[in-house]
């Protein structure tokens, strides 16, 4: 089953960051600090990951 969702992308960060370094979830609990309800996901089709918020009723 797939589920689409609609979401904006805030920010794209390569999956190929050197080992330990997560520099999407590092942007991703900025925007949460600042009260944005942001979540990492990965897009596999261009390896990256995403930072995205809901859409705002789309």
């Amino acid at each position: 089953m797939t589920a689409a969702i609609s979401a904006k992308v805030l920010e794209r960060f390569p999956a190929g960051s050197p080992r330990g370094s997560w520099p999407a979830e590092e942007f991703a609990a900025r925007r949460r600090a600042e009260g944005e309800p942001a979540t990492v996901v990965m897009d596999l089709e261009s390896d990256a990951f995403l930072v995205v918020v809901p859409a705002d009723g789309d």
